[in-house]
């Protein structure tokens, strides 16, 4: 109450007074600051305002964020460099790629022990092959120092003032998704005119924002000319946005105003990794951007509690929550997350969700790695499903070509089965960051780069 009467920039010098709330995401594999944020009469009580004041708490000043990865004061990073050096190899041609037996002429494979001084990161295994490849790591030595950075930026201890999440916003006004500009400025998210700070913020919206994106009465995404959704798309998208946006019905906190609501819109994210363990106020904004419908999110997955079992202890299994899921219901009284440690075939053949309701169902995978080698065996039993429920599957990839390989393993299993709801093509909401690959350090790539949709067939054509 009393910060109702104060002003943001002073509530942010008593802040730094008091230890943070932090909250653990492996999707940032670090501790992001968060602030609570109390409303007045459906305004903002306060503001997170930026400030001169040197923060205290800073290990790490913006002007000194580059360290070599070896070398670096976090711990956690030091880490990172030891991982790198032992698995990851040197990308020099004079080196064989595999382990098969070696040709005349050709040196055997060798781990990255050498860190390139302009971006810090391990990458050949001399100084020499450094050199004798500069033109081809040139490629991608920009993008390596700008993660190196922000990597340590988010083990600086600054104050975060982008992890301001706003609250529900009046319905009078329209966000705008044509980018991630117009949405945050509709949306008023505090002032963000640092780059690095846009990075660091949309490396976690973009899971939300993917959803949204794609479901949203005002979505970028049309049956207009190069706006990518299909005829099909059209049919399966606009049921839910039927469910998502139902008209206003003059609901009241009395009893009078009681009205009976619609059912809650599911949407299952399956093989939920670092997506699961967000902060509650990212997933928030999905809520918010649907303020009148009720949003139950269902992750699932062997690894969608991984690193969590302090925070949430797994449940016995019992007959009544014969899955062992985690409910968590008390997110701003219009959204509710369930979480599973198991596979979805595994609960789709108990009949544990259904029936599926196209109106009210929606189906989730992000970075699923479909066509990967090492993890498309896992997806073979579940497609077949995924098909089964008739419900869109809203996909994302890394990159363009992790993306194509996706889609070329499901014409692969299921040529003929499934409609293209969203032609594939670059996610508008992806994420502005770059994630650098420990075992490959020349590959690199962004959250939810790609994005595409996909249906089981709802009909057999006729074949006169």
């Amino acid at each position: 109450m009393t910060g109702e009467f104060t002003c943001g920039r002073c509530l942010q010098a008593l802040h730094r007074f008091r230890l943070p709330l932090r909250l653990r995401s492996p999707a940032l594999n670090s501790y992001i600051p968060c602030q609570r944020r109390s409303f007045s009469s459906g305004l903002i009580a306060w503001r997170t305002a930026t400030s001169d004041i040197p923060d205290p708490r800073a290990l790490l000043k913006p002007n000194n964020l580059f360290h070599n990865f070896s070398q670096s004061p976090s711990p956690a990073i030091r880490q990172r460099a030891a991982f790198i050096k032992q698995n990851a190899f040197c990308p020099h041609p004079s080196h064989l790629q595999t382990r098969p037996d070696e040709p005349e002429g050709i040196a055997p494979p060798a781990h990255s022990h050498f860190e390139c001084p302009d971006c810090g990161i391990p990458i050949y295994c001399s100084e020499g092959h450094w050199v004798d490849d500069f033109e081809a790591h040139l490629e991608v030595c920009e993008t390596l120092k700008q993660i190196n950075e922000d990597d340590h930026d988010l083990r600086s201890g600054r104050f975060f003032p982008e992890f301001a999440m706003p609250g529900l916003q009046d319905e009078n006004f329209v966000i705008n998704m044509t980018n991630w500009d117009t949405f945050l400025y509709t949306r008023e998210f505090d002032a963000i005119n640092d780059d690095r700070s846009m990075r660091q913020v949309t490396r976690m919206l973009t899971y939300p924002l993917t959803i949204g994106s794609v479901l949203h009465e005002l979505s970028p995404y049309s049956i207009r000319k190069d706006k990518r959704l299909t005829a099909e798309g059209l049919r399966s998208i606009s049921a839910l946005r039927y469910s998502l946006h139902p008209p206003r019905t003059g609901e009241g906190v009395d009893i009078q105003g009681l009205r009976v609501k619609a059912p809650p819109v599911r949407i299952f994210i399956l093989g939920a990794r670092a997506e699961s363990s967000l902060p509650r106020d990212v997933w928030l904004q999905l809520s918010h951007i649907f303020p009148r419908s009720l949003i139950n999110l269902i992750f699932i997955g062997p690894e969608s509690m991984a690193n969590r079992d302090e925070e949430f202890p797994l449940p016995e299994r019992t007959p009544e929550n014969p899955f062992g899921g985690i409910v968590e219901d008390r997110l701003g009284g219009q959204m509710k997350i369930t979480t599973y440690v198991d596979y979805f075939h595994t609960m789709y053949k108990a009949h544990y969700f259904q029936p599926f309701d196209p109106y009210l169902d929606c189906i989730v995978l992000f970075h699923p790695g479909l066509g990967h080698p090492a993890s498309s065996h896992e997806w073979e039993e579940t497609l077949p499903l995924l098909l089964e429920t008739k419900v869109p599957i809203i996909t994302t990839g890394y990159t363009q070509w992790d993306m194509e390989r996706d889609i070329d393993w499901v014409r692969e299993k299921c040529a003929g089965e499934f409609d293209i709801l969203l032609e594939p093509g670059e996610n508008i909401f992806r994420s502005l960051r770059w994630d650098l690959n420990d075992l490959d350090p020349h590959d690199v790539s962004c959250g939810n780069w790609g994005l595409w949709a996909f249906r089981g067939k709802r009909y057999i054509p006729c074949l006169d």
